[in-house]
C-alpha cells in the first residue's frame, strides 16, 4: 500500500520538527497508541490497538528515524506484530516546508505491507482504514503543535 498527503500545520517549522521528535506529543497524536518510548534518539518502542474492520488486535513494535535533516525530514521506518491478526511493516518520508513564519506544509509519503488476517480483509478496506488514522493523526497533531509547548523550541 502507497499513500501521501501534505498537511498545513500551523505552527512554525522549527516547532513542527520538535514536535515529530517528542514521544509525548506523537502519543497522544497517534490513534489507539498506548506507550510510545524512546529507546536511544534513533529508536522508539511503541504499543498500539487498532481495530480494522472486524479484526481488533494490539501492535507491538519498533520505530527508527533516519536520514535524518533537521528540520527539514527525515524517515521513519517499523514493524509491529499484531500476533494472529498479523504485522505490518513499511516507512515514510516526511518534509517540512515552510509557509510564511507561522506555518509549515508537512508531506508525506508511506510505503507499508501487512500480512496475516489483516492482509485477508481486503484492499479497499486498508486504505480506507489508513486514510482515516492518517487524517485522524494529523487532526490531532496540527492541534497539539498549535497548543502545546514543545521542549526544545
Amino acid at each position: 500500500m502507497q499513500m501521501n498527503d501534505s498537511q498545513r500545520i500551523p505552527a512554525p517549522k522549527e516547532k513542527v520538527w520538535a514536535a515529530l521528535n517528542d514521544p509525548d506529543v506523537l502519543k497522544q497524536c497517534i490513534p489507539g497508541c498506548q506507550s510510545l518510548e524512546m529507546s536511544s534518539p534513533n529508536d522508539m518502542t511503541a504499543t498500539v490497538v487498532l481495530k480494522v474492520g472486524p479484526v481488533k488486535a494490539t501492535f507491538g513494535g519498533k520505530v527508527t528515524l533516519s536520514d535524518r535533516d533537521p528540520p527539514n525530514s527525515y524517515r521513519i521506518s517499523g514493524e509491529g506484530s499484531g500476533g494472529i491478526a498479523g504485522f505490518a511493516k513499511g516507512g515514510a518520508t516526511v518534509r517540512l516546508a515552510s509557509d510564511g513564519p507561522e506555518a509549515t506544509i508537512l508531506t508525506y509519503e508511506v510505503d507499508a505491507q501487512i500480512g496475516g488476517k489483516l492482509a485477508q480483509l481486503g484492499g479497499r478496506l486498508i486504505d480506507s482504514t489508513a486514510r482515516k488514522l492518517a487524517s485522524q493523526f494529523f487532526a490531532s497533531f496540527g492541534e497539539a503543535v498549535g497548543h502545546v509547548a514543545v521542549t526544545g523550541v
